[in-house]
């Protein structure tokens, strides 16, 4: 019987995010109109904007070089997350967990620099006038990953310790 190696679970939810991030993007180009705003609740918005920059809109007006380098990065990035998972222990779980969530918002957003030159954002958050940066599918995955992360920095030592350093069983 074929047996399939543990990290294929992984892969999957990064190709999972990819997947809702496509189909949310693809949805919001479709049904909203660019930069009016879609009230849904007083304090959420949907709002399709496009960001040729990075988090926050940083160097989204640079010139166009910034597409290149920020793809780079994240090819960089998806190439570690991918080897990085692959050599995990079996059992794990919170770390993979935040690779692949990483991994796949980090495909997500690269998939829009290069096929469309800018990545589609649509989800607005705000409060009394405040406006925090549009965000995406992708961002939330790589964001809530990035949480997981420091959770397991702070949370394997503990578990070192109890199982006497030999990781998880």
């Amino acid at each position: 019987m074929l047996k399939l190696h543990p990290v294929i679970g992984w892969y999957a939810l990064a190709l999972l995010v990819i997947a809702l991030d496509q189909i949310t993007k693809v949805a919001a180009e479709h049904y909203l109109s660019y930069a009016r705003p879609l009230p849904v609740t007083s304090w959420f918005n949907l709002t399709l904007q496009y960001n040729p920059g990075a988090a926050f809109s940083f160097l989204s007006d640079a010139g166009g070089w910034q597409r290149y380098f920020f793809s780079g990065i994240a090819i960089v990035i998806s190439g570690v997350l991918i080897v990085w998972l692959y050599r995990l222990p079996a059992g794990q779980r919170l770390l993979p967990a935040a690779l692949a969530l990483i991994l796949g918002g980090a495909i997500g957003n690269l998939w829009d620099r290069l096929v469309l030159g800018h990545v589609v954002d649509f989800i607005s958050l705000h409060y009394a006038g405040a406006f925090f940066p549009a965000f995406n599918i992708a961002d939330s995955a790589i964001t809530v990953g990035a949480a997981l992360m420091i959770l397991d920095s702070f949370l394997a030592p503990r578990q070192a310790a109890q199982t006497g350093g030999k990781g998880p069983q």
